[in-house]
């Protein structure tokens, strides 16, 4: 054991030898490449350990202003598109399904004619109502004029009391016969105009469920079709039990304005109006339910759409933002980098208000016109020296240059080669 610890003490030495004291006949050349190539190494090694360049280096940034202004407070929830009106549209009266006049797919008005079923058959008893109205109704106009003969014979003795009373009490029965009549009349138009089949409601047409030439009969549950209302249209979402407060509170002020986002947030399909917070809490999920309108001009919500629902609670006045990216979380807290006349950064920390991925709130520790570094936190401390850079440039690290190793070493083995020889 006590040879090969000698054995390795003396190798150590030789190498330690060899290394700072070479051999007399070695080319200078070599020597200084060799000094240059262990230099560049560990100065490679140190600026990793370093993070980048000498303590004077600026670290390029880029910054934005703080501002002051109005942020409007928005809660989001997610939910789906429904119809206010939904109807199937079925035949009110027997008869063959004789033409269809509506296009699949097609936007309606309510009264348009959607359909017809034959009417002759209730043509004709509408017909036959109206002769026998008019038959009872000459029939009465003769008892009336019987009726003043009589009265006239009565009075001056050249007729009988009763004769006259008899003219009275059939005009009083032929006057119910024409109002009954005329009922019938009613109830034969009524069922007549049934014949044309209407839109109840404006709104856009399903598929059609009778085809025409097809006999109908009232109260058939399949319909001719069904007509849903998508001009206005209803959302229904859900949002937390804690967000009730804020919502009845702008529930009290007016109007509540809610925007219908794509899947992703960015863009806003449409805007609307709350219309009704629900009076109860769901136990199973703690949320409560809501209801708006939009007027869904261009047609880009559909019922039963999923969709995210932004409500508009408040509005904060008069506060100071940056951008969310400027916010950096610390073991004590949020905090921003703020830059300095003389281009040195600052570590402050800050009280978040309100904060998403685009903005921040910031109630204390930044003054509107402050500049805070959103871009290049990297090699980012306290005190460190900083260049501005224009928003979009890129703030990354410096790398080191590549292969710079390789490139000294080539020099030096061709020297030692050449000595050797």
């Amino acid at each position: 054991m006590k040879r090969l610890v000698v054995l390795l003490l003396i190798v150590a030495a030789g190498v330690a030898a060899w290394r700072f004291w070479p051999p007399p006949g070695w080319p200078p050349a070599f020597l200084s490449a060799s000094s240059g190539a262990g230099g560049d190494s560990q100065a490679r090694r140190g600026g990793r350990r370093g993070g980048g360049g000498g303590p004077d280096e600026a670290v390029p940034v880029i910054v934005s202003e703080a501002k002051r202004e109005a942020v409007p407070v928005f809660l989001e929830g997610v939910g789906t598109f429904q119809a206010p009106n939904v109807v199937t549209v079925r035949p009110q009266v027997e008869g063959t399904l004789v033409e269809v006049t509506f296009r699949e797919g097609q936007d309606v008005k309510a009264g348009d004619v959607l359909a017809r079923i034959d009417p002759a058959t209730y043509q004709a008893q509408y017909d036959q109502a109206v002769a026998q109205k008019a038959q009872y109704q000459a029939q009465l106009e003769n008892a009336r004029r019987d009726y003043d003969r009589y009265s006239r014979l009565a009075k001056n003795d050249y007729g009988t009391q009763q004769q006259a009373d008899t003219a009275k009490s059939t005009i009083a029965q032929l006057e119910a016969q024409v109002r009954y009549y005329g009922a019938v009349i009613d109830q034969a138009k009524t069922t007549l105009d049934r014949t044309v089949v209407r839109a109840p409601i404006s709104g856009r047409t399903g598929v059609r469920g009778v085809d025409p030439g097809n006999y109908v009969t009232v109260g058939e549950t399949t319909g001719i079709v069904t007509i849903t209302q998508v001009q206005p249209i209803a959302a229904l979402f859900t949002l937390p039990q804690q967000n009730i407060g804020a919502v009845t509170k702008a529930l009290s002020r007016g109007k509540v304005a809610i925007d219908a986002l794509t899947g992703d947030g960015a863009t806003v399909l449409d805007k609307g109006v709350l219309d009704v917070i629900d009076n109860q809490v769901d136990q199973a999920t703690g949320t409560v339910k809501l209801k708006g309108t939009f007027p869904n001009a261009e047609l880009a919500l559909w019922p039963g759409q999923f969709t995210t629902i932004r409500v508009a609670v408040d509005v904060l006045d008069d506060v100071v933002t940056v951008p969310g990216p400027a916010v950096q979380q610390g073991p004590d807290g949020p905090f921003v980098f703020a830059v300095k006349d003389d281009s040195t950064v600052e570590q402050r920390e800050v009280k978040v208000a309100r904060q998403d991925a685009a903005l921040a709130v910031i109630s204390s520790g930044v003054a509107a016109g402050d500049r805070v570094v959103t871009t290049g936190f990297t090699r980012l401390r306290d005190g460190a020296k900083v260049s501005v850079g224009a928003p979009g440039a890129n703030s990354a690290p410096e790398q080191d240059a590549p292969g710079s190793g390789a490139e000294t070493q080539t020099p030096q083995r061709r020297a030692q080669r050449g000595a050797e020889r």
